[in-house]
């Protein structure tokens, strides 16, 4: 029995009985992202990214359903401490895109494609693409240096240089080495 969740742009969200997430593809006229997303999370399970994939087919695709707060939800929420350990997850999923030349392609805004419960899962990989410059660490350092969340981080004793972190960032896309990425790292999450 499938219960309707959500309804997406491209797809229609359900839950099965076992907390399995199923997602259909609900205009047959788009490119298939389920397709898309089925070969993003294959490839991304490997290396720890993503909801887990069950099953699949053209048309659909069973995953693992992430049940938790979504990442605004969990920085109003939570203590420095927990944000912290949360960030620091975060920031490295980011930059293992970055190396794997994947832009997820959210993360200016990942309201909605960050789930955090016992762990931390990236969800919604239809939009993610290949590219030689991808923009995972510029954009979650965006979204860090947004007013509204940095407020956030703030009000719990997170504070960094919103300009050193835009200096950093620019250093780290010319380079996408580690050095850099640990440096940008230390300033957040130091």
């Amino acid at each position: 029995m499938f219960v309707k969740y959500k309804k997406g742009w491209r797809s229609l969200v359900y839950l099965d009985k076992e907390k399995s997430l199923i997602k259909k593809e609900s205009n047959n006229r788009v490119l298939s992202t389920i397709e898309k997303e089925v070969n993003w999370l294959k490839r991304l399970n490997k290396v720890g990214i993503g909801p887990k994939l069950i099953e699949h087919n053209e048309n659909s695709f069973i995953c693992e359903f992430i049940e938790g707060l979504e990442i605004e939800q969990f920085l109003k929420q939570n203590n420095k401490k927990e944000i912290i350990k949360v960030l620091k997850n975060i920031l490295d999923q980011c930059y293992t895109l970055d190396k794997l030349k994947i832009d997820k392609r959210e993360m200016k805004n990942p309201y909605k494609h960050i789930i955090i419960s016992k762990k931390v899962v990236m969800i919604d990989f239809e939009r993610a693409k290949y590219s030689d410059k991808p923009c995972n660490i510029t954009g979650f350092s965006q979204y860090l240096i947004s007013s509204k969340i940095y407020r956030i981080l703030e009000n719990v004793g997170i504070r960094f240089d919103r300009k050193e972190l835009i200096k950093l960032v620019k250093t780290y896309k010319s380079t996408y080495n580690k050095k850099d990425f640990d440096k940008i790292k230390k300033l957040i999450v130091n």
